[in-house]
């Protein structure tokens, strides 16, 4: 069974940074992707961030991120950062990390191993 362990976040002030961290073990096959999702309540998770495994490939929520969030990965410890800069309080959210180990699971958002969520806050 995946195993995803989040760890970071916790409060900042608008324009500040905090960063994120998801360390993942258990994998009976090849991760295929990693990222960060978030909610707010009443809201539906929405989307962040992913990296792909194999070659790297990132794909933004350009709405969500607009050039002040960064993901990273070091395969070799199976985890998946994300750098959030110039934070904005509706930056406010549980962020949840996500993996897939089949591309559909990536695209689509479907079968995706998720985190036990963490918190942050900004406050203007």
């Amino acid at each position: 069974q995946v195993q995803l362990v989040e760890s970071g976040g916790g409060s900042a002030q608008a324009g500040g940074s905090l960063s994120l961290s998801c360390a993942a073990s258990g994998y009976a096959r090849g991760r295929m992707c990693m990222g960060w999702f978030r909610q707010t309540p009443g809201k539906e998770r929405e989307r962040v961030a992913m990296i792909y495994t194999d070659d790297s490939s990132i794909d933004y929520a350009d709405s969500v991120v607009k050039g002040r969030f960064t993901i990273s990965q070091d395969n070799a410890k199976n985890t998946v950062y994300l750098q959030m800069n110039d934070l904005k309080p509706e930056d406010t959210a549980i962020y949840y990390c996500a993996a897939g180990t089949i591309r559909r699971s990536c695209l689509y958002n479907t079968g995706l191993y998720w985190g036990q969520g963490t918190q942050v806050t900004v406050s203007s």
